[in-house]
């Protein structure tokens, strides 16, 4: 694995958070959720994740099997992560798009049939 130190947050700055993922392994999702929102995703073990502020301002949004928790800024609405877990551990799904000095189009992602699940 190759995982890198990053800075990210959402669009107006209130959510902020640091992380340690490997962006090399991102994947894209069909589902009723990631299509339309285009997230570019990789997943990172929670204890590599640390939220530095705008805890306060966090919204949930559950839906389908309700096991992933969506989290999305309530001042401009953008999803920079969300919890859940992964064979009984705690991981984060971090939204590559959020994060400083990525961009996502110079990345290969994989593609995900969460459609079908």
């Amino acid at each position: 694995m190759s995982e890198k130190y990053y800075k990210g947050g959402c669009q107006c700055g209130a959510v902020d958070f640091e992380t340690d993922v490997d962006i090399n392994n991102a994947i894209t999702c069909n589902c009723s959720r990631c299509k339309p929102m285009g997230f570019v995703l990789a997943f990172t073990p929670a204890e590599k994740f640390r939220l530095k502020s705008g805890s306060d301002k966090l919204t949930e949004y559950l839906f389908n099997k309700k096991e992933i928790r969506h989290l999305f800024c309530s001042i401009c609405g953008v999803e920079s992560f969300a919890y859940g877990e992964s064979a009984g551990h705690p991981m984060v799904a971090i939204n590559l798009n959020c994060l400083e000095g990525v961009d996502t189009r110079e990345l290969n992602p994989n593609p995900v049939d969460g459609a079908s699940v």
